[in-house]
């Protein structure tokens, strides 16, 4: 089994993808107008605007309804980020170490869904990534 992307349901989709698109630095595919990918070298964001749930089964997903689930995006320079996104995004919290060695923000994205931004920070958690 590969895993393959997550996918977000938006009750704003541009809005959702321009941010996203800030976040990674990476252009969406519009593969419809009420779908889009970002395709980043670890994973696929998927983003499906909130009439795309009736393909499924009504009512299976809900726009801005998630606090079950953080996004997590790594970068090479935690700072330069959280500069790109300062006044642009909610702010969860601010820059700091996690006990896991991972250094972090956090913020929120136009739906509500929380979004980590980090960098492995310690000798560690550099190691564990390092093979990732």
């Amino acid at each position: 089994m590969k895993f393959a992307s997550v996918r977000l349901i938006a009750s704003d989709i541009k809005a959702l993808v321009a941010f996203y698109e800030l976040v990674t630095g990476q252009t969406a595919d519009w593969l419809a107008p009420q779908f889009a990918e970002i395709v980043t070298p670890g994973a696929t964001l998927a983003v499906g605007s909130a009439e795309t749930v009736a393909a499924f089964a009504e009512g299976s997903a809900e726009p801005g309804a998630n606090r079950t689930a953080i996004l997590e995006f790594m970068v090479e320079d935690l700072d330069a980020a959280f500069e790109r996104l300062s006044g642009k995004a909610e702010l969860v919290h601010d820059r700091k170490l996690m006990p896991w060695g991972n250094r972090t923000f956090q913020v929120r994205d136009p739906e509500g869904s929380a979004v980590s931004i980090f960098m492995p920070f310690t000798d560690a958690t550099k190691a564990r990534f390092g093979s990732r």
